[in-house]
């Protein structure tokens, strides 16, 4: 299996930096897992402002050489493991514009001329790891699932990808979080994950 993390976070002392390091540690003991690639979405310093207009047209965007490398690695992938901050009930706005620049028409879908498109990355799994200040109950019952919701059924059932699991974090602000029996989770899951 091929892994690919695409991590979120603008700090790596955070607790979403020990939660890559712990999918990181885990993966490197799984001998099903043959290699590892991270996308570091602050570090590289990615732009995720969407852009078309006159010059760039939106049915181009499939075509944009700045997000090759990008295609690549998720096309290269059969796992992929997104690690991000719950921010007012969703993730980050960096997240958000690399989701808008890279699942595009031509890369994550075509028209078939359905009511739905076709997505083009079937057979990919997705991991979604997220983390939130306030409880995990505040998402599902206040927002009703709207973070699950948008990132599974807008966005990797919409591209074909249909195998979605979600670690959805509540309190980790707060001392009783249990932090690290939650990294330990995230820790054993990637170690035996086939």
């Amino acid at each position: 299996m091929k892994l690919l993390i695409i991590y979120t976070h603008p700090n790596h002392e955070s607790l979403n930096g020990a939660f890559l390091q712990q999918v990181i540690k885990g993966a490197g003991e799984n001998g099903k897992i043959e290699e590892v690639r991270v996308t570091d979405l602050y570090g590289e310093g990615f732009n995720p402002v969407l852009v078309f207009n006159k010059q760039k047209r939106r049915r181009d965007l499939d075509k944009d050489p700045e997000l090759v490398p990008y295609w690549d690695n998720i096309r290269w992938a059969d796992k992929i493991v997104f690690i991000y901050p719950i921010w007012w009930g969703r993730p980050p706005a960096m997240l958000m514009g690399f989701i808008d620049r890279i699942f595009v028409s031509g890369f994550g879908y075509r028209s078939n001329g359905g009511l739905l498109p076709e997505g083009l990355l079937k057979g990919k799994s997705v991991v979604c790891i997220s983390t939130m200040m306030g409880p995990a109950l505040y998402l599902r019952l206040w927002l009703n699932n709207a973070h699950k919701m948008l990132m599974r059924k807008a966005l990797f059932n919409y591209v074909g990808m249909k195998d979605v699991r979600f670690f959805q974090f509540g309190s980790m602000e707060s001392p009783k979080g249990k932090q690290q029996a939650k990294l330990e989770r995230v820790y054993r899951y990637f170690r035996t994950v086939q």
